[in-house]
């Protein structure tokens, strides 16, 4: 039993008032008595004591509990993560079944001079008739997608837009720039401009520096070719370095970001030029109004070219034929 303390006499007499108030029964206040009631005394101040810290101590315990069911739940996600893993490609038949998405391609955004012929206006639209064709789809309800967009649905079903539709525009006429990009952003659409670098900086054509502003603006820059030249002549590696390497680099380096997709000039392909793409990074390409290879359908994405003759309307009912939609 530890001492008690030097006041003593001074907790005696505290609690012999305390006790002549509460006018309890006579007892004999002694030494041991006292004592006793100390160490009951103590019991209780340590038994409030331990209610009142345990009490306080809950909430740290509760955040504690908190930061612990974070930290499970990120652990779960994580696993999920790590149990999802990589995306598995669409086979080509689930590819080649699903709904197509309506891509319209464009060259010259001008007024048919005098001197075009009857098949060279047929890849001029002129200008009110690209901006009532723009006009048609955003009162429709259309909303542009970009390439990437397409090749996540087409490859994984990933999820598009209501009513989705590509803008692309081939051989980097400059219109395309000073006429086609501010009318698409009139109604909040991109475009994707599939460029001839040979072109880059020519009278008639968009420079780099336009070029590089479309892609900074949310547009997509590919490639179409150093040249115009078909793949289907390509004989030598050096042509597949000229054509296809050396202009998808350049557009990497000019907009910053890596150029994945590609258009054949003319539309014209065939089997031999799909590994030759692939092996140089080439995601999908795009193709005219022909038939799709049931083997490699990303590799003859469907393009319908808007014609200079088509009104607006006349444009919207060959998209929905052609499509199917």
């Amino acid at each position: 039993m530890p001492e008690l303390p030097r006041s003593f006499p001074k907790l005696k007499r505290i609690l012999i008032r305390l006790y002549k108030s509460i006018k309890l029964p006579p007892i004999k206040l002694t030494v041991n008595s006292i004592k006793f009631f100390m160490r009951q005394l103590l019991i209780a101040i340590g038994c409030v004591l331990t209610i009142f810290l345990g009490g306080c101590k809950q909430p740290a315990k509760n955040a504690e509990s908190d930061q612990a069911t974070k930290s499970n739940q990120t652990t779960e996600n994580k696993n999920e993560t790590k149990q999802t893993g990589p995306k598995t490609l669409a086979d080509a038949a689930t590819i080649t079944a699903r709904k197509e998405v309506p891509v319209l391609c464009y060259h010259q955004i001008r007024d048919w001079a005098a001197s075009d012929g009857k098949v060279a206006r047929d890849y001029i639209v002129p200008v009110e008739n690209f901006k009532a064709q723009l006009k048609i789809l955003a009162d429709s309800g259309y909303h542009t997608i970009l390439p990437n967009q397409l090749y996540d649905y087409l490859a994984y079903g990933t999820t598009l837009p209501a009513k989705p539709v590509m803008l692309t525009y081939d051989d980097t006429d400059d219109d395309q720039f000073t006429i086609a990009a501010p009318e698409m952003k009139k109604y909040g659409f991109k475009g994707v401009f599939f460029i001839m670098t040979v072109s880059l900086n020519r009278p008639r054509y968009m420079s780099r520096e336009q070029v590089k502003q479309l892609s900074d603006e949310g547009h997509v820059v590919e490639s179409h070719t150093w040249d115009h030249h078909k793949v289907t002549g390509y004989k030598t590696p050096e042509d597949w370095t000229t054509q296809i390497e050396k202009p998808k680099n350049l557009i990497g380096e000019l907009t910053g970001k890596t150029s994945e997709h590609f258009a054949y000039p003319f539309g014209l392909w065939n089997k031999e030029a799909i590994p030759e793409l692939k092996k140089r990074g080439v995601k999908s390409a795009y193709i005219l109004s022909t038939k799709r290879d049931p083997d490699d359908p990303l590799f003859t994405i469907r393009r319908m070219i808007a014609s200079g003759y088509w009104s607006a309307p006349g444009m919207y009912r060959s998209m929905m034929q052609t499509f199917k939609l």
